[in-house]
């Protein structure tokens, strides 16, 4: 089905690269205005022309609280309030048990989970009443795996976070929702996996475990993100949406 957001807001944290470009590509493509935003300002100039349509953006590091008040200023300069947000913004490296430092620590949760509280916190005044949250968590977060464990637990804490927020924000009827990509072809994990062959290597290893027998596409996320954002999905609350090719259901 083909979602209409004409006359919505949209925000898109982390929407310069992969998943987040992807999905505020698909939201201005259905008419929607949309605000992304990005560390580096010429990556988000490129970003911005690329995706098209009414498209604003915001520079901003989501772990820095005045960041997100200065991206939530640019937002009502244009607009009385705002529809959906997709607090996408986050990352992680490989840090084994035993080698694992504070500010390896630090970083990812600030990114991760800091970035992402705040980032809804601070919208509340703006989010129109029954408006849609998507939180970007992980297949991490429900399955181990070497290395990764601050980065799981990050995406952890963000699929509870839905889980209370949905009782915090029943009375205005906004929904809060996760979105669980599993391996996605995106710079970010090519540069995760080391890049060139060996990233090619290790995912191709992978493959063998995913049911639908393809690594996903940035374009395969978006689509969740835009039924959990749209009306078709308004009886949808709280949930964790896996978009893994079947990975982590066997």
């Amino acid at each position: 089905m083909t979602h209409s957001f004409e006359n919505k807001v949209v925000v898109v944290t982390g929407g310069t690269s992969g998943i987040g470009i992807a999905t505020a590509r698909a939201f201005a493509s259905a008419g929607a205005s949309v605000f992304v935003t990005g560390r580096r300002q010429a990556t988000l100039d490129d970003a911005v022309k690329s995706i098209g349509g009414r498209v604003t953006g915001v520079q901003g590091d989501m772990s820095v609280l005045a960041d997100i008040d200065r991206l939530y200023d640019a937002v009502q300069q244009q607009h009385a309030q705002i529809d959906v947000i997709f607090a996408n913004a986050g990352g992680g490296s490989f840090a084994p048990l035993g080698e694992i430092s504070e500010q390896h620590y630090q970083q990812t949760f600030d990114t991760n989970v800091k970035g992402v509280l705040f980032t809804v916190q601070k919208a509340l005044p703006l989010l129109r009443d029954g408006a849609s949250i998507i939180l970007t968590s992980s297949t991490t977060g429900t399955a181990g795996t070497p290395s990764f464990s601050v980065y799981s637990a990050t995406k952890a804490a963000v699929r509870n976070f839905a889980r209370s927020w949905i009782l915090d924000l029943k009375d205005r009827n906004i929904r809060v929702n996760v979105v669980s990509p599993g391996l996605t072809e995106t710079a970010g994990l090519n540069d995760l996996f080391g890049g060139g062959e060996q990233a090619a290597g290790i995912k191709k290893q992978f493959l063998g475990n995913i049911p639908s027998g393809r690594i996903g596409q940035p374009e395969d996320i978006a689509g969740a993100v835009l039924f959990l954002a749209s009306e078709d999905s308004s009886f949808v609350n709280g949930v964790e949406l896996f978009v893994d090719g079947g990975m982590n259901q066997v």
